[in-house]
């Protein structure tokens, strides 16, 4: 798989995850609250619902943090690019120092 698409894919996980935790309410708003009244019971109940965003929300959270780990190792590497430590200088004299004692001032 390549960068590329990890980059998508990362991106796609983290708008469900806003969106997903946008929908919450942790004081019984939200969707879960929409569900109010005997309407609830057909569709599953206001439990239900927050279990299914509690559990969307971790797997959306663990997906998302694979998928990062994982990008690591589809990142392009060239060998072209590596800093080469065994670098000789070659047909270089070193330089000689002059005596500037005569130049000094005593």
């Amino acid at each position: 798989m390549s960068y590329t698409a990890f980059i998508i894919l990362i991106l796609i996980v983290a708008v469900a995850l806003i969106l997903i935790v946008m929908v919450q309410n942790p004081k019984g708003g939200g969707l879960s609250s929409s569900f109010g009244g005997g309407g609830s019971q057909s569709i599953g109940g206001v439990q239900n619902t927050n279990n299914f965003l509690d559990r969307t929300t971790w797997t959306l959270a663990i997906a998302m943090f694979a998928l990062i780990l994982l990008s690591n190792f589809a990142i392009p590497r060239s060998s072209a690019n590596n800093v080469q430590i065994d670098n000789k200088l070659e047909n270089v004299e070193p330089t000689t120092t002059q005596d500037n004692t005569k130049d000094s001032v005593q």
